[in-house]
């Protein structure tokens, strides 16, 4: 049996943040189990720039500062596609597993045709977006620059080198089902759970915890060890 893990680093989606209901959920079962967890804020130092090569700088330096393993990197819709690009990238050599919620993973390369209801082309032109900050409650620009920065990045063809489990909507309106379902495919890495949900997964937030407890070496009862 894999060793539980000793610390998970968690990444919130776009545009979300560390406060958001699935990191919550993670927290309060592993702090309670005794497990550590560190949530990086990917929205600073400040939104409108936000780019992948920030965040996987973040998500090193979050990396660097933990003294051992074993380590998982749970990642949430943009934050599942740095997550994947991180732990290839890993420079402490702790992390072991990943736990992928609405991954993104076609956000990088050159496959991203739509960002929300606007097309790539017309961001382009505009230079900025404004989107909805679900985590604020506000609207806020995003630069081109993220989607630009993006494009050299490609989640899609790196190895799975790593247990990775993956909880996807089957009514994702944001990410393509259909596309997890072909990235998974042929992975023995990689464990999918199809879920009757959306984007948010907010209907499946018990098997979430549930699964992702057991394979992190967590007792899904918190304060136990498996």
């Amino acid at each position: 049996m894999t060793a539980p893990v000793r610390h998970v680093v968690y990444l919130h989606g776009f545009p979300s943040s560390p406060a958001s209901s699935k990191a919550g959920m993670f927290r309060r079962g592993l702090t309670a189990a005794g497990v550590r967890l560190s949530s990086p804020d990917l929205n600073q130092p400040e939104f409108e720039t936000l780019t992948t090569t920030r965040m996987l700088a973040q998500v090193r330096n979050e990396l660097e500062q933990i003294p051992e393993g074993p380590v998982a990197i749970v990642g949430s819709s943009l934050g599942a596609f740095v997550a994947v690009l991180a732990a290839e990238a890993d420079p402490s050599g702790h992390v072991d597993r990943l736990v992928l919620l609405a991954p993104a993973l076609d956000f990088g390369g050159p496959r991203l045709q739509q960002f929300g209801p606007h097309s790539v082309e017309d961001w382009r032109q505009a230079g900025a977006l404004r989107v909805h900050h679900h985590a604020w409650n506000e609207e806020r620009e995003i630069n081109f620059t993220l989607y630009a920065d993006a494009a050299q990045y490609d989640a899609l063809a790196l190895p799975t080198r790593f247990p990775t489990l993956v909880f996807q909507g089957d009514r994702d309106e944001a990410v393509d089902p259909a596309m997890v379902q072909r990235w998974a495919a042929g992975r023995p890495r990689v464990d999918l759970r199809m879920l009757s949900d959306g984007h948010q997964l907010s209907d499946s937030i018990d098997v979430i915890w549930r699964e992702s407890a057991r394979f992190l070496g967590v007792d899904e009862t918190p304060g136990h060890r498996v």
